[in-house]
């Protein structure tokens, strides 16, 4: 049996998600090599916040290749990942960074609007039973 075409906006949607997956991945990168290279005021705390960014960087990874195969509960994973983006997002701004903010900003803007697409949301629905 073959299966549908993907809709080009859930392609757009996973790409952005990997490339989301993929910054995260270079920021855990970038703190396992702070740690090692100097001396952080408290190794448990950086090496914890290492971790969790790896792990971040993974279950994008992992809410990318769902995109790709339309499974339904990628849409609340999606949101849930953007909100958190931009909550961060809007700390940095209010820490006199906009620059960084709007890198933040504008991608989960895109993936909440990709997300409400008709053609999104028609791919991800639940089947009816």
């Amino acid at each position: 049996m073959s299966e549908a075409p993907k809709p080009r906006a859930l392609l757009v949607l996973a790409g952005l998600i990997f490339l989301e997956a993929a910054a995260v991945a270079v920021a855990a990168i970038s703190l396992v090599v702070e740690i090692v290279a100097s001396t952080p005021s408290s190794y448990a705390s950086a090496i914890a916040l290492a971790a969790l960014v790896a792990l971040a960087a993974v279950l994008l990874a992992i809410v990318g290749v769902a995109t790709v195969r339309a499974r339904p509960w990628i849409r609340g994973a999606a949101i849930c990942w953007q909100i958190l983006q931009v909550l961060v997002a809007v700390s940095i701004l209010q820490a006199q960074a906009p620059d960084v903010a709007w890198l933040l900003i504008l991608p989960a803007a895109a993936i909440i609007i990709l997300l409400f697409t008709r053609s999104v949301r028609e791919a991800t629905a639940r089947p009816e039973r």
